[in-house]
């Protein structure tokens, strides 16, 4: 019997099993890798297949999982947990275990026998709550070593979004021993943004979102993860970033990757409680959760992120209103003929639209929201998800003395103002682009893991397509360029191609094509239109 391998892009985690295909990509089942055409895009986060690095994971369910090796598993600076009784206040710390009761150094609480009892009040395991308190950073065999070699001062990555684990896997290809140090706000999970807004119709938890742990992470990539730790600070001539709580960190290199924090619009009223915004996987979880049993969202925003949730949320069986101030959905993106074919797409699914207005003031009623427009519409719905756009976290970046304007702003290679300081991702501006999508970030870590491995390497951007993830009415464009107010560069939109099945629109400077927009059936056309789009930054 033949065997099938299973690959997996390393961006989104997105698993391709051979024995599967893809269908709803046209890949029949049993269609090996070096057949799917080398133009296809992950349809998950749109990293071209001879872009990113596909790894085949596994031939069989069988050998997915595989021994860690030691050296890797000693090399990883792992974090354990620890737990505390909620009757009696004990504490049961995972590095240290509990030889008393048999329980070994570095034994995980889900490892811990079911009937085991608490030492101090006797409650059981399955009887009462422990929480998470803390994270301790636990020094390994590998770690222990590096400490008795001469001390040199580590990687150090702020953030744990897609962008910093990408540089981090990037690194690891050039240099396998150097000491990564990551820190993050939150439980350091890897998983995919862009799937955030595709879960409800895929009924996917926060949960099932995750592709590996920061525990597993640590582990594969041998670097040091300081979960729930933030950092305050930042002194660029000591070369030290300052944790809350916590000595402060040495580096050798900076890498700030502090994404992007969403804006939040000026409402009034008495229900902003249940106005919710979605920019990690927490947030996913907490919309999650309050949208359970509720019928009608109302979204504020009709740019990418609310389109592409309205389309989501349509698919998942929820009622979808949509407030925007522009005339038409994606109006910053699309040509108007492009953009209208979108907005009766999502009319024709349920989609409700209130253009040229904009939410004033939220009032809770009853077991949800009364939204009052500044056209003074009123409308009632279960909750308001506002996805107007985001905006580059700069405040740690800015009190540092580093020098920011919309983003954070870097040279070609990624370095900002300060010396051994880099952005990376959603935060960095790059000779005045800041650029909120996939391939932009791919290119930015590629680059700067070349440049702290020690070969100074300026980042290029190609054409950058962009796929909007409406699969109810595909959408891919490459804006064209812009100037430094913000107009589009000299040119013209062409429509070649219009029907109710798809526009095809060309945004050309004289004979030059500067950028494309294709809409339903006309999305086929994105391969051929790259290649004759100039790069965005040589």
């Amino acid at each position: 019997m033949s065997e099938f391998k299973i690959w997996e892009c390393q961006v989104c985690a997105w698993v391709y099993d051979e024995a599967k295909g893809c269908p709803e990509e046209g890949l029949a089942p049993g269609t090996r890798w070096q057949d799917i055409p080398d133009d296809w895009t992950c349809p998950e986060c749109g990293v071209g297949k001879a872009d990113f690095d596909m790894v085949a994971i596994s031939p069989s369910a069988s050998s997915a999982v595989t021994a860690a090796d030691p050296a890797a598993t000693a090399a990883a600076g792992l974090e354990y947990s620890i737990w505390e009784c909620q009757v009696c206040s004990w504490v049961y710390d995972e590095s240290k275990g509990w030889p008393d009761d048999g329980i070994a150094p570095g034994t995980r609480w889900r490892d811990i026998p079911a009937d085991w009892l608490c030492p101090e009040c006797g409650v059981s395991k399955a009887d009462f709550d422990m929480r998470e308190v803390k994270r301790v950073a636990v020094t390994t065999a590998l770690a222990a070593a590096q400490q008795a070699a001469p001390v040199v001062a580590p990687i150090v990555i702020i953030g744990s979004g897609l962008a910093a684990y990408n540089l981090v896997k990037e690194i690891r290809k050039l240099d396998s021993s150097s000491a990564i140090v990551l820190y993050t706000n939150d439980d350091g999970a890897f998983y995919s943004k862009p799937l955030l807004s595709t879960g409800f119709a895929k009924n996917k938890s926060a949960a099932d979102l995750v592709s590996q742990s920061a525990e597993q992470m640590a582990e594969q990539y041998q670097l040091h993860i300081h979960a729930f730790s933030q950092v305050t600070s930042i002194d660029t001539q000591a070369k030290t970033v300052q944790v809350a709580g916590k000595a402060a960190q040495p580096y050798s290199k900076l890498v700030l990757a502090t994404g992007a924090n969403c804006i939040q619009p000026p409402l009034a009223g008495s229900g902003l409680d249940k106005v919710l915004s979605v920019n990690n996987l927490p947030d996913y979880g907490k919309f999650r959760a309050k949208a359970e049993g509720k019928k009608k969202i109302l979204i504020i925003g009709a740019g990418l992120i609310g389109c592409e949730y309205a389309n989501d949320l349509l698919q998942a069986g929820f009622q979808v209103e949509v407030v925007d101030p522009m005339p038409t959905v994606l109006a910053s993106l699309l040509p108007p003929e492009a953009s209208d074919s979108v907005e009766q797409a999502l009319r024709g699914a349920g989609a409700r639209f209130h253009f040229g207005t904009v939410v004033q003031q939220v009032t809770s009623e009853q077991d949800g929201v009364l939204v009052t427009l500044s056209d003074h519409q009123q409308i009632a719905a279960d909750l308001v998800l506002s996805a107007i756009g985001v905006r580059p976290n700069t405040e740690l970046a800015k009190a540092a003395g580093i020098a920011t304007d919309r983003g954070i702003i870097t040279d070609r290679r990624l370095q900002t103002s300060a010396p051994d300081v880099y952005a990376i991702g959603d935060c960095a501006q790059v000779e005045n682009l800041v650029l909120y999508y996939i391939l932009p970030m791919m290119a930015q870590v590629r680059a700067l893991a070349k440049t702290l491995h020690g070969e100074p390497t300026q980042v290029q951007y190609g054409a950058m397509p962009v796929m909007v993830k409406t699969t109810l009415f595909p959408v891919v464009v490459n804006p064209p360029p812009r100037l430094a107010d913000g107009r589009l560069a000299p040119g013209e939109w062409v429509i070649e191609q219009a029907s109710s099945q798809g526009v095809k629109a060309i945004y050309r400077q004289g004979d030059q094509l500067l950028g494309f927009a294709l809409t339903g059936n006309q999305v086929s056309a994105k391969a051929v239109l790259e290649r004759q789009c100039p790069p965005l930054l040589v």
